[in-house]
């Protein structure tokens, strides 16, 4: 007899996985449609998340959450102005262990992987199948979105992201650093435990620029970083490649709908999450908090069900849309203002951010709302 499913996945990046394995904790049978594997000389992964408490408690309830060495706690936080702003935020003063917790994509790729392995529930297939949901995880360029018909509105930066590794002279103590500039926004987020000497780098900075600096020596990189880090982790050594992605802000018109049959009959569902339903600036690190949000709240409205309404029933799914997208709403907003008031070289606008920075810094309650909000407690 042929498997049946309840929910095909399509993608099987940290978001889809992570779907697959809440649902079938819900014993719900899940297809995941997985991508070819990379060839053995891939370029090394250099990318690293900052997951919040929200993020974290999810994994943990799957297995799923990093070793130590992978997971690093991250105890405060230091933003610098392009004058002499400041605002500082700790993990003490909110009394939680850490602020986030810097993550190692493979690594963490790795324990959603063979969690996927050994849930009988879940069926790594390569082609997608029919079921009454097809859930799209596939990223930012999803494929299936166009092949649906939804629109994705895109509103792309002037900026693309630079993201390497560096070894630093002292250690980073837990302490992610983001340096706000004319030419960008540098951010180095510690790697390798509390006391390790290895940061994560996420440079934002404008378009025309990133050719050169992706050419340039490793001296002529490493140089300008400590410069504009203004020699914080002291001599800086590039222990990775750089890659680059050009910076956009998006979301889908449409994050639902029913799929229509070959006869013109509507019988199956669809639905959108993670970077295929929406895309915000990298610079408060909330791109993944967000779309494990999403698939969290998918998997509560599936679970909570009755039990006579199938997996693709469309009131169901717009439920979780309507949900999601007013969780969105803010956040997309405020990264959006950030990268639009950073961008602006002028010397009156930069006097008028650097004035916004020390009144946030004092701002007691509103400071300490924002921290909360970012660690997904409210």
């Amino acid at each position: 007899m042929a498997q049946t499913f309840d929910v095909c996945i399509r993608g099987a990046g940290i978001v889809g996985r992570t779907l697959a394995l809440l649902l079938a904790r819900e014993r719900m049978r899940v297809a995941l449609v997985a991508p070819p594997q990379r060839s053995q000389g891939a370029a090394r992964d250099v990318r690293a998340y900052a997951l919040n408490l929200g993020s974290r408690a999810l994994l943990e309830s799957l297995r799923c959450w990093p070793d130590d060495e992978h997971a690093t706690p991250v105890t405060g936080m230091d933003v610098f102005g392009d004058l002499d702003g400041r605002v500082q935020f700790d993990a003490a003063s909110q009394a939680v262990d850490a602020l986030a917790w810097i993550v190692d994509v493979p690594a963490l790729e790795q324990r959603l992987a063979e969690a996927v392995r050994y849930q009988p529930l879940v069926e790594v297939v390569r082609e997608p199948v029919e079921a009454p949901l097809t859930a799209v995880c596939e990223g930012r360029a999803s494929s299936t979105r166009t092949e649906f018909g939804v629109a994705f509105s895109v509103t792309p930066y002037s900026q693309s992201a630079i993201a390497t590794r560096l070894r630093c002279e002292r250690p980073h103590a837990g302490i992610a650093r983001q340096w706000f500039t004319p030419e960008g926004i540098l951010a180095f987020l510690p790697l390798a435990g509390p006391e390790g000497h290895e940061v994560a780098v996420v440079w934002s900075l404008e378009q025309a620029l990133v050719p050169e600096w992706l050419r340039s020596d490793e001296e002529s990189f490493t140089t300008r970083l400590q410069a504009i880090s203004q020699d914080t982790l002291g001599r800086l050594e590039l222990i990775a490649e750089r890659a680059s992605w050009p910076l956009q802000q998006a979301v889908a018109d449409r994050w639902c709908g029913a799929m229509a049959h070959e006869s013109g009959h509507s019988w199956h569902s669809w639905v959108l999450a993670g970077d295929a339903a929406h895309n915000v600036h990298p610079l408060a690190g909330q791109g993944l908090n967000l779309g494990l949000a999403d698939v969290q709240a998918l998997a509560r409205i599936l679970q909570e069900r009755d039990p006579w309404r199938s997996t693709g029933d469309t009131r169901l799914l717009r439920q979780y849309e309507r949900e999601r997208k007013a969780a969105l709403a803010p956040m997309g907003l405020a990264m959006d203002g950030l990268q639009q008031l950073f961008a602006r070289p002028e010397v009156p606008v930069q006097m008028l951010r650097n004035w916004g920075m020390k009144g946030f810094e004092r701002s007691g309650p509103l400071k300490s709302w924002m921290a909360r909000q970012a660690m997904g407690l409210l």
